[in-house]
């Protein structure tokens, strides 16, 4: 009898560790010219898009076309949390829209993608953010991790 439950147990736990997703390492970007920084799944997103040369941030790709793009800006026109929530969302279609004393979360579709926007207001009139695009049909793999990567978003 302990045998049979011995070996009924290890067939569980391994069923379990074959079932398990492999854990991806968590990777930190940070931006040089505005130290904002996200970290993500390298593995999710392993190749980047040409950065642009003034050094704002860099975009991250994957394989099914999702993108991951961090990035920092000048506050130049001194926009509010409204104001810059209202610019970023121009012709996107808008599901989930929160502001906060100093940061903009925006959520909907951008035609066939799902999109994630999280701005937040950094010292010295800098902005702070991310973008992440994902196909409508893969949302089961990216929604689990919009939370982590947006409570991940730093800068000073």
């Amino acid at each position: 009898m302990a045998y049979r439950l011995a070996k009924t147990l290890s067939a569980i736990t391994l069923a379990m560790v074959i079932a398990l997703p492999a854990l991806a390492k968590p990777f930190i970007y940070t931006n040089a010219r505005f130290g904002t920084s996200v970290t993500f799944p390298l593995e999710i997103f392993p190749d980047r898009a040409e950065p642009p040369e003034n050094g704002d941030g860099i975009t991250f790709l994957a394989a099914d076309g999702a993108s991951l793009a961090i990035y920092g800006s000048n506050n130049a026109l001194e926009q509010t949390p409204k104001q810059l929530a209202d610019m970023s969302s121009e012709g996107l279609e808008v599901t989930y829209r929160k502001l906060g004393k100093d940061w903009v979360v925006l959520s909907g579709n951008d035609g066939t993608d799902i999109f994630y926007h999280r701005l937040e207001f950094g010292r010295a009139g800098v902005i702070h953010a991310f973008l992440l695009k994902y196909p409508a049909s893969a949302k089961a793999r990216y929604d689990p991790l919009v939370s982590a990567i947006a409570e991940s978003l730093n800068g000073p």
